[in-house]
């Protein structure tokens, strides 16, 4: 079936995820910490921050899990309900997120090629619906997408199927029609367990080549290789 839509991860797909998260992180762990930096450190570690490498590992709570995953996470160690501290961490992320959000390189460009192509395009990520709003914003992409979902959208998280179902829904597309594009194997997983018909991997994020390839039809250094493998791909479809 020819790919109708492209439903992207946002976090190390769309935006360069270490630039614009780690700040964040950072502030938030402090938070959390009450503004102990010892402690603060302790959370980023627990949650897959590596101070060796300072960055991210693959598929961690940080990279991969949504704001209830890392509200959990921490106050195992910090103590108190995990709720609170979500909400907490919430209102971090979502108040920070215009300020920090660094997009991948082309961004515009290659939203605008593809929805000129006749693709419908939207975002499913495990960042709240309005963190991706606030993100998003500063680029100029918002009306690119006509789905935007966010881990309280209503659809579930990721690696759940909801996202890529409820875009199928609303957009009236079959399943087999979409394409997946994400950093994670949480993204490649989210696609595969509702039948998208594509999925493809970007090393944009945390998930190296050997994270992703075992889980995905293809791996792209970038989105911006998106236009040229639709291309290769409806062409051997056709063949």
């Amino acid at each position: 079936m020819t790919i109708q839509g492209i439903l992207f991860d946002k976090d190390g797909t769309l935006l360069d995820y270490h630039a614009t998260w780690m700040p964040l992180n950072r502030r938030a762990a402090l938070a959390a910490a009450g503004g102990d930096v010892v402690l603060a450190e302790r959370l980023l570690v627990a949650s897959g921050y590596d101070p060796v490498s300072d960055t991210c590992v693959a598929d961690s709570v940080l990279v991969a899990g949504s704001n209830d995953d890392l509200g959990i996470c921490w106050a195992e160690v910090v103590g108190g309900d995990a709720a609170e501290l979500t909400d907490r961490l919430s209102r971090i992320f979502e108040a920070g997120s215009a300020e920090t959000a660094v997009a991948v390189e082309g961004l515009g460009e290659t939203l605008e090629a593809l929805a000129a192509g006749g693709l419908t395009l939207g975002v499913a990520t495990n960042d709240s619906e309005e963190g991706a709003l606030n993100s998003l914003a500063p680029f100029g992409v918002l009306d690119r997408f006509d789905f935007i979902a966010g881990y309280d959208s209503g659809h579930g998280a990721k690696p759940g199927p909801g996202m890529v179902q409820g875009f199928c829904k609303a957009m009236g597309i079959a399943p087999a029609a979409v394409a997946v594009v994400g950093d994670s194997r949480h993204d490649m997983e989210m696609g595969r367990r509702a039948g998208a018909g594509l999925l493809v991997g970007v090393l944009t994020g945390s998930g190296g080549h050997d994270d992703l390839a075992p889980h995905s039809h293809h791996v792209l250094d970038s989105i911006a290789g998106l236009e040229a493998l639709l291309g290769d791909v409806a062409g051997k479809r056709r063949a």
